[in-house]
């Protein structure tokens, strides 16, 4: 099967919040509202993963900041993404339930990087559950310990990739 990565666009819609609500509980899922401001705020860092007959398969999401760690306004309030912010966050990473266990997340954090690479930026940040540590490591990722959000209730996890040495 070939993936091709693109955008997101708002005709995606509908499949990501598939996605998002089977990926998330209802506490962390962002809602439909918040997943359309993102799309049409910072659609070169909402990358979708899609089969060839166009298929949404999962999709990878979050702005640039300046800040090492994801604060939780970050999940409320989606702004456009600045030339000099140094961090890419990700506040969303989900593959459908029917395209899991194919490599597909991977891909779309290895994309992702290569954007935050041509944007110049220092490295790519995220939160994930105690769980997903393992495969965050696995993918170059380095485990900062506890996080301070408190997002959905939950325990939370900060993962960094480091792109290019620090300015």
């Amino acid at each position: 099967m070939t993936v091709h990565f693109q955008p997101a666009q708002l005709a995606d819609l509908d499949e990501i919040m598939v996605i998002e609500n089977s990926g998330f509980t209802a506490d962390e899922a962002a809602s439909r509202d918040s997943m359309r401001g993102r799309i049409e705020q910072i659609s070169d860092t909402f990358v979708v993963a899609k089969n060839d007959a166009g298929a949404v398969l999962g999709y990878i999401v979050g702005p640039a900041d300046q800040q090492r760690y994801i604060a939780d306004e970050l999940f409320e309030t989606t702004t456009p993404n600045q030339a000099g912010d140094r961090y890419q966050t990700v506040l969303s990473l989900a593959v459908s339930p029917d395209y899991q266990k194919r490599g597909i997340a991977g891909q779309l954090l290895t994309e992702l990087a290569r954007i935050a690479r041509a944007q110049n930026r220092d490295a790519i940040t995220l939160t994930c559950l105690e769980r997903l540590v393992p495969f965050y490591e696995k993918n170059g990722y380095q485990n900062e310990g506890v996080s301070a959000s408190v997002h959905a209730g939950e325990t939370w996890y900060n993962m960094v990739l480091l792109l290019a040495a620090a300015k």
